[in-house]
């Protein structure tokens, strides 16, 4: 987290942990809150990699799930970064400004996906650099939270898609599900811009915006969850995050494989688990059908408004349709399947 910005969270009453803003005062109201009411958040937790060249946007087409020529001033898209066998390094949400291209993922994997996507620059006119301090990322989410920023960012909404970007002189505005938006701007101006939307967002905790993207169903990989899954598993292609009609990039041959061949087992689920231990990233799931095998594994995980947690899961299809699935061990709590706000294609 930049430090500048930091202190003055701190003077907003930010009670700030290891880069991550954890209230303002009281984390349960603020989830109550973030389900009705418009609410504003730091985003200092998610990192940003700028690309800028000639070569930069031709480059991450070869390297990229995601279809690079769909992105462009108005147009952003979300992505993931694969091995060489279909299996996700990083989620991630793109858009471009200017020529650049710009990559928004967890702050913890800019550096290693920086130094595994440089491998591959070779010859390539493409400059890859982490921005996560020059630019202040501040989330916005709540009833017409999409006309609200147009009104006091003075910019206009030129697009009907539900994902799409806007730029008015410092600031980029991200329109990343609906009614939730992220402001993109300098460290010197972001300060006013908290400022102006304070008189009409409550400030809250960041695990408030990662319930949010969990009710979305967009899935953030972190370290615990690197290697664990292929694109379709985490649904990456219900939200526009796969192409299977671009070129070749790392994984794309076993990617396009599953797709065609329908082999997938596993689907993610957005879930409910009533608990009062602590449950992580990466967590085991059990159902009677697999016996000690585990079928499954927590993605994200947030507390609830409603008590306990709400969580993205991989799940065994199979054992979803047919059996109840535990947490931890088939003692523990049982998951709750919740619908999500997209369909997953057949």
């Amino acid at each position: 987290m930049n430090s500048v910005w930091q202190s003055y969270l701190h003077d907003q009453h930010a009670v700030i942990e290891n880069d991550r803003v954890l209230h303002f005062g009281d984390i349960a109201v603020e989830l109550k809150d973030t389900q009705n009411k418009v609410i504003m958040t730091d985003l200092s937790h998610r990192g940003l990699i700028k690309f800028s060249g000639d070569d930069a946007k031709n480059f991450l087409q070869s390297q990229l799930s995601c279809d690079i020529r769909e992105i462009n001033s108005e147009m952003a898209q979300y992505g993931g970064y694969c091995t060489f066998k279909g299996r996700i390094l990083a989620s991630f949400f793109l858009w471009q400004k200017h020529q650049d291209v710009f990559m928004q993922l967890p702050a913890n994997l800019v550096a290693s996906t920086i130094k595994r996507l440089s491998l591959y620059v070779l010859r390539s006119k493409v400059q890859l650099t982490d921005i996560s301090n020059a630019l202040i990322r501040i989330g916005i989410s709540g009833p017409n939270v999409s006309v609200l920023a147009a009104e006091l960012c003075r910019s206009e909404n030129n697009t009907d898609h539900a994902i799409h970007a806007a730029h008015i002189e410092k600031t980029s505005i991200l329109h990343v599900a609906h009614n939730r938006i992220e402001l993109i701007t300098p460290v010197e101006n972001a300060p006013a811009v908290w400022e102006r939307f304070n008189q009409y967002a409550k400030p809250v905790g960041t695990s408030c915006w990662d319930w949010l993207d969990i009710q979305s169903g967009i899935p953030v990989i972190q370290p615990e969850t690197q290697e664990a899954f292929l694109p379709q598993m985490i649904n990456l292609d219900a939200i526009g995050g796969v192409s299977f009609k671009k070129g070749c990039y790392p994984g794309q041959e076993i990617v396009a494989r599953t797709q065609y061949l329908g082999k997938l087992k596993r689907r993610m689920f957005l879930v409910h688990i009533i608990t009062t231990e602590m449950i992580k990233v990466g967590d085991a799931l059990y159902s009677a059908d697999m016996a000690d095998q585990s079928c499954g594994n927590i993605v994200n995980i947030a507390p609830s408004p409603y008590g306990g947690y709400d969580a993205l899961a991989v799940i065994q299809q199979s054992s979803v349709n047919t059996c109840n699935i535990h947490w931890q061990s088939l003692q523990g709590p049982k998951l709750e399947i919740k619908s999500l706000p997209y369909t997953l294609p057949a």
